[in-house]
């Protein structure tokens, strides 16, 4: 393929990735990885590289939108950081040893698995716009996990408060381990931990967890560069095309529903996770 279109389709490529990672906090890379492989025929390892610049240019490009509309919790993304860099150092390391183990195939099949996993709990909440009835434990009083945002679509400003800390602090180390083994951020659970077990409102879910992706890849991204998995002919122009697209996202979160922000990702994790197994198992 020549090199200029090349580019161009990554570009392209990295910009849709960018809007659905910023809309979702999933992080661009649930989509940029997959596409690499499957479309560009990008060895699983490379892909998992360029995931994690992508999720370095979301998080970078989307912070200060969302810092500046109150949307991103920064006290409750530093403190579940505690959980996700270690599982993201541990997830780096292991990604190495089962590449040099010719294990590629089953990390395929394995990010499928993490893909569709993603699905169950949005549908379940699919029409709840903000949670409600939360109880904080001791510890979310104690550190004041709670914040205030003006919700532009339901026109008034919404409080919330952090409820179940405890579980939310397992599945951050779960996410991290994702995020360090695939590149993707481990965005699926931490909006799942923002979400479920701190109740959280979606979009401060979606926007805490931008940051959170961030600081996650960072600890990982150092790993895989150092084992050569981060090419710069793809790490480069997804890297720019993920930022254009990311800000796009960042300027439109802020007028969408609570209940819409949880819809836009399904489609695209749903058949993008379906794909990556079947090549995992070596099927067209």
């Amino acid at each position: 393929m020549d090199l200029d279109l090349l580019v161009g389709l990554l570009i392209l490529l990295a910009i849709t990735a960018g809007l659905v990672g910023a809309l979702s906090g999933l992080g661009g890379g649930v989509v940029v990885i997959p596409a690499l492989v499957i479309l560009f025929g990008v060895p699983i390892p490379v892909a998992i590289g360029t995931g994690a610049i992508t999720i370095l240019a979301t998080s970078t490009t989307t912070g200060a939108a969302y810092v500046r509309d109150r949307l991103s919790d920064l006290r409750i993304g530093m403190f579940l950081e505690i959980a996700t860099v270690p599982g993201a150092l541990l997830g780096a390391t292991a990604t190495v040893f089962l590449t040099h183990a010719s294990l590629a195939d089953t990390l395929l099949i394995a990010l499928g698995l993490v893909l569709i996993a993603t699905i169950p709990g949005s549908l379940a909440r699919r029409n709840e716009e903000l949670p409600s009835r939360v109880q904080p434990d001791a510890r979310s009083r104690a550190l004041g996990l709670s914040g205030e945002y003006q919700d532009q679509a339901l026109g008034r400003p919404v409080s919330y408060t952090a409820a179940r800390t405890t579980p939310a602090l397992g599945v951050m180390f779960g996410a991290g381990l994702v995020s360090g083994m695939f590149g993707i951020g481990g965005g699926v659970f931490k909006v799942l931990a923002l979400e479920k077990y701190l109740r959280l409102p979606m979009k401060v879910a979606t926007a805490t967890s931008n940051f959170m992706i961030g600081v996650t890849a960072a600890a990982g991204a150092g790993i895989l560069f150092a084992a050569g998995f981060v090419n710069p002919l793809f790490a480069a122009p997804v890297a720019l095309g993920t930022a254009i697209g990311a800000y796009g996202g960042s300027q439109i979160l802020p007028s969408l529903r609570n209940r819409t922000v949880r819809l836009i990702f399904l489609p695209v994790v749903a058949i993008l996770a379906v794909e990556m197994i079947l090549r995992g198992f070596g099927l067209p």
